[in-house]
């Protein structure tokens, strides 16, 4: 056989694959990979029924953990994308809305194996001494850990998880495909920062250079620009100062913008940040206007105001005895 005979049969078996791969994606029901679903779940270790997360604002408060600052809603994830556990996105997917089930991740799948050569024994002194009492949670040397046990100066420090060696099962009900895009982009913010901005999808016109093809007879020609009008569409995100000082956002708002330009599919993510007036009270108008006085204006300010100036200096004075 030819090697030109061997490239067409390797084009036709290609062919073949492509086709393949269309019919099977065409025949494909329910959720795939890549779908935005809004879901409920509750999930708990299997062998002494600890709560793992929840979804369900009465469970919650059943197991007293609805006070913690968290609001219990449900959430919105992209299926494929590590958001939830593997197991619990495979029997996601061919499902519909309104599905609801239980799935079983074994622990090597959870939290991982319990591993006995994670505990060790440190010194208590390279523990803070608010931090010296049993389930504590420390870092030592750069690994996030809890104490089991402390005697003396010695203390046992676990750094496997907590839930390391428990299966967990998951109890889920699908709510809905989520198709609306600025809901896409909340439900991703919610769920990276542990709060909802206010935020909105425009088109903007921009101006921005772009290349110029250059003379196919100058090689050497330096490259030019010109300047073009382009569409593009922004998501526009209100930064408030509780964003502003949240850690996930402070260490990784680039990952995190791209995320979310790549899977909700607009061109950019425009942060705007809000100063609310003081209705003509602000800070530099109240500064000046107090640094500006002299002891004859602060006495007509006084008559302005309908209250004499001497009263109240008795009334210090009669503080001061």
């Amino acid at each position: 056989m030819t090697e030109d005979q061997e490239a067409e049969l390797d084009e036709q078996a290609d062919d073949v694959d492509e086709e393949v791969a269309e019919e099977a994606a065409a025949e494909a029901e329910g959720l795939q990979e890549g779908d935005f679903v809004e879901l409920d779940y509750t999930a708990y270790t299997v062998e002494d029924e600890q709560l793992v997360d929840t979804t369900d604002p009465e469970v919650a408060e059943e197991e007293g953990v609805d006070d913690q600052g968290q609001e219990f809603k449900p959430r919105t994830i992209v299926l494929g994308e590590g958001h939830i556990f593997e197991g619990v996105e495979d029997a996601l997917v061919g499902s519909e809305p309104g599905d609801s089930g239980s799935v079983t991740i074994p622990a090597e799948d959870a939290f991982g194996e319990y591993d006995p050569d994670n505990v060790q024994t440190v010194s208590a002194e390279k523990i803070d001494e608010d931090d010296r009492y049993p389930g504590a949670n420390v870092q030592i040397d750069g690994q996030q850990g809890y104490i089991s046990t402390i005697i003396g100066g010695r203390a046992r420090v676990d750094f496997n998880h907590p839930l390391a060696g428990d299966d967990v099962e998951y109890e889920y009900e699908v709510l809905d495909v989520v198709d609306d895009r600025e809901q896409q982009a909340a439900g991703l913010f919610e769920m990276y920062l542990g709060m909802e901005p206010e935020l909105w999808i425009e088109t903007d016109e921009v101006e921005e250079e772009v290349p110029v093809e250059p003379d196919e007879d100058d090689e050497d020609a330096e490259p030019e620009f010109e300047t073009e009008t382009v569409e593009k569409e922004t998501l526009y995100l209100e930064s408030t100062p509780q964003m502003t000082m949240n850690q996930q956002w402070m260490m990784g708002k680039q990952q995190i913008g791209q995320d979310i330009i790549e899977k909700v599919g607009v061109d950019r993510v425009i942060v705007q940040e809000v100063i609310d007036g003081m209705g003509g009270m602000g800070m530099g108008g109240m500064m000046g206007g107090m640094g500006g006085m002299g002891g004859g204006d602060i006495e007509e300010a006084l008559e302005d105001a309908d209250v004499d100036a001497d009263e109240i200096v008795d009334e210090l004075e009669g503080a001061e005895e």
